[in-house]
């Protein structure tokens, strides 16, 4: 039969038939089912059609294939009978086990991290983006030369010149990776570097950062376009969001600030793109403020929660950055389970219930961030001359004018903002 796959790259046919394997191992707080699930999604998400999905118990992982023989025989016979040609391991393979699996198994395999860099890779959209995802790529590559992926003719034109006659093929192949990874890793410093530079730019404004971060697919980029009027891609698809957005917007007391959109975290993102995406989750690491935006209709939300947390914790945002969840897919629960979560969310201040689709509980959210943001704030009183009307919108841009009078020859402001703000006023009409 025709497999649809070229076993020379290390690339799958889009419309591909296959089968979701969960190797599920004991003490798991995940539910095998909302994994099936997730990871079905994660195949769908580049084109591939999921015939099968199935959970193995897995008591002590195999060396050679992770799963038992009698697993591997009832999937391979799954595989011949459906005449299915890729098998997705929702787990780590080891080059030898994804060698052997697929030997045993009659058709292309390939595990979580794979699959995840495969989305990445059809996903990104920038010029940043592609170079972070070739360098995941690449980096993960590095290590499987023991099976097919042995020869790079098509991407020969972009990876320089094979080298001498004396070498062997994998030498070749691993010093060209290695070449084409130290240029995209100065190429990723420059762009990090000039990412560094606007950020600077935007502190000096200054203007507080808002980030949303949260699990993939939990509604980020929904919130965000709500929030900002833009148009984002923001489609029930896992990883709809590679490239960061940046939008300006205005809140209570606030006349400027910046939201960002972010990559989606999932569990056991993969070490390469964590690092390859450091440059692009900056933006998280240096914002004043994290909205971590959950899907609290999922029924591993609060597994993902841990997840999201792990993330952050590994990329170096610090636990004193202010942050709060944003509850969000209210809309799709009812009855008792709605009544509890507002129940428990109403016993919290660092919890905010939302639908990013209807709208509801975004009004709310946005006066808390607005509050969260302020809440350093002071109280000033500031004479102005009439005349000096670039003073005045001075203040009315970076602080909030609760009232304005006229005392004698001058215009009296009260305004609240933060003391740094003050001290920059000072600072401009000393």
């Amino acid at each position: 039969m025709s497999t649809g796959f070229d076993r020379d790259a290390d690339e799958f046919s889009r419309g591909a038939r296959a089968i979701v394997v969960y190797p599920e191992m004991g003490g798991s707080s995940r539910d095998a089912e909302a994994r099936l699930e997730e990871t079905a999604g994660l195949a769908a998400a580049i084109g591939v059609e999921v015939r099968e999905k199935v959970a193995v118990k897995l008591r002590q992982p195999k060396p050679g294939t992770l799963i038992g023989s009698g697993q591997v025989d009832a999937i391979a016979e799954t595989v011949r009978d459906q005449e299915l040609q890729l098998a997705v391991f929702d787990a780590a393979l080891t080059p030898v086990q994804q060698r052997n699996l697929e030997t045993a198994l009659g058709c292309k395999v390939i595990d979580r991290t794979g699959l995840i860099l495969e989305i990445f890779g059809e996903r990104a959209r920038t010029a940043e983006g592609r170079l972070q995802v070739e360098l995941a790529h690449l980096d993960y590559q590095a290590g499987r030369l023991v099976r097919s992926w042995t020869h790079l003719e098509r991407q020969r034109g972009g990876f320089g010149f094979l080298g001498g006659p004396g070498e062997t093929q994998i030498e070749a192949d691993r010093r060209l990776i290695r070449d084409r990874m130290a240029r995209l890793r100065k190429e990723l410093d420059q762009v990090s570097r000039t990412r560094t530079l606007h950020r600077d730019r935007r502190q000096r404004a200054p203007w507080p950062v808002i980030a949303l971060v949260g699990y993939t697919n939990a509604g980020k980029s929904t919130l965000f376009n709500r929030l900002t009027g833009s148009d984002v891609m923001a489609e029930d698809l896992l990883f709809a969001t590679l490239d960061p957005t940046l939008r300006q917007i205005s809140l209570p007391g606030i006349d400027k600030a910046i939201l960002s959109d972010t990559v989606g975290f999932v569990s056991e993102l993969p070490t390469q793109l964590v690092a390859a995406f450091k440059a692009t989750l900056e933006e998280v690491v240096s914002a004043d403020l994290l909205i971590h935006v959950r899907d609290i209709a999922h029924p591993d939300s609060e597994a993902q929660r841990a997840d999201v947390e792990k993330v952050l914790s590994e990329i170096g945002v610090a636990e004193a950055t202010p942050r709060f969840e944003a509850w969000n897919k209210l809309d799709l629960l009812d009855g008792e389970r709605r009544a509890q979560l507002l129940e428990d969310a109403g016993k919290r201040d660092d919890v905010m219930p939302i639908s990013a689709v209807t709208g509801e509980g975004v009004d709310t959210l946005i006066e808390t961030v607005a509050a969260r943001l302020t809440e350093g704030h002071r109280r000033y009183t500031i004479a102005l001359d009439p005349a000096d009307g670039a003073g005045a919108a001075w203040l009315h841009q970076h602080g909030e004018v609760i009232e304005q009078r006229v005392e004698g020859p001058q215009s009296v402001y009260e305004v609240r903002m933060a003391p740094r703000d003050y001290e920059r006023f000072e600072t401009r009409r000393a």
